[in-house]
């Protein structure tokens, strides 16, 4: 791999893959960032005619959508077993249809523990099957350039809304220690790609993540090799957010932004966030949650509030329900994530309708 993070650079510098050594990322020379040819603004995204690329129905569809009110994408928590094709696609579609009318997309994510899964593209279609709009994680780790836009095109082709587009973790990370990693390209390479299929282009931005001061440097440069659209990744409660959105809106990026909003309502939803964002949630989030009478009722009224807080920012056009779930526990969090938009949608102050 030419560089990260996965997850973030380890405060001494140190790669968080084991024996791995300085993280790549912080050698990275300052002019591998520039993409002078490149305009912050992706093009204008709402109005008629806008855009410089034509776009796909699911992806004008979305932009549609966020032009007339603020958006909720939402986590999809379900991760296919190895080895059992059918009740994996069976679990994909329950939550699926937990989600369909309520979320306006649905984020394939990729987590560490989950090497062997479905492709994109295929998880897109039952996600399509049941009513639900795909926003498609593709990430440089299993995949050459000649596959990866492969399964852009595929994902395209499935309807998906938007192309996550990320660098990936290094398998060490995962349950599949022993696999080669690939790393052809990198996530900057990803979105040049990823631009041309017409699907909305999305990055992450990590402003809370160590090295902070090269967090939006790196993310302008994602913009300006084409991305539409920035999720803020979790940096904090709602001043932190709108500091970071702030600085992204002042560099002049132009595209969509979302914010994520972390969904916790059980140890195990508790301890996948805090794998990777413990200090970089609301102060307390995890503890009030955690020390409720009701874990599930506590997590539901504290992202639905977190949520109508986030939305009330300027320049963020919408969240996303971030989270993830336990072995067997992916419908419960689900539902949970489809509560919280419906409680969004139903009113109070930032209602998304």
């Amino acid at each position: 791999m030419a560089h990260g993070p996965c997850a973030g650079v380890r405060a001494d510098g140190d790669c968080e893959v084991p024996r791995f050594g300085r993280c790549s990322y912080l050698d990275v020379p300052d002019d591998r960032w520039p993409y002078p040819d490149r305009r912050l603004d992706p093009g204008p995204t709402r109005g008629p005619g806008a855009g410089i690329r034509l776009r796909t129905p699911a992806a004008a569809a979305f932009l549609a959508t966020a032009a007339a009110r603020p958006v909720v994408v939402v986590d999809l928590v379900a991760s296919p077993p190895p080895a059992d094709g059918t009740r994996a696609a069976d679990g994909i579609r329950a939550c699926a249809a937990e989600l369909a009318g309520l979320a306006d997309a649905a984020l394939i994510g990729d987590h560490p523990a989950a090497r062997v899964q479905f492709p994109p593209s295929y998880r897109a279609r039952l996600l399509a099957d049941e009513g639900l709009t795909a926003w498609a994680g593709i990430n440089c780790r299993d995949r050459n350039r000649a596959a990866l836009e492969g399964e852009l095109a595929a994902c395209a082709d499935a309807g998906v809304a938007g192309l996550h587009c990320v660098t990936g973790d290094h398998p060490a990370n995962g349950g599949e220690s022993g696999t080669v990693p690939v790393f052809d390209l990198d996530s900057f390479s990803l979105v040049e790609l990823a631009r041309r299929t017409g699907a909305l282009c999305s990055v992450a931005h990590a402003p809370a993540a160590p090295p902070v001061h090269q967090r939006l440097p790196r993310l302008l440069a994602k913009v300006r090799a084409g991305a539409d659209v920035v999720f803020v990744d979790h940096c904090g409660g709602a001043a932190h957010v709108a500091a970071a959105v702030g600085a992204v809106r002042a560099a002049g990026f132009c595209g969509l932004v979302f914010g994520c909003v972390p969904i916790v309502t059980s140890p195990d939803s508790a301890a996948v966030i805090a794998s990777f964002a413990a200090d970089r949630l609301p102060p307390g989030y995890l503890d009030t949650i955690m020390t409720a009478p009701d874990a599930v009722e506590a997590g539901i009224a504290a992202a639905t509030r977190l949520a109508r807080t986030f939305l009330d920012l300027p320049g963020l056009d919408g969240v996303n329900l971030s989270g993830g779930a336990g072995p067997g526990q992916e419908l419960a969090a689900t539902r949970a994530m489809a509560e919280v938009s419906r409680r969004l949608a139903d009113g109070g102050p930032g209602v998304i309708r």
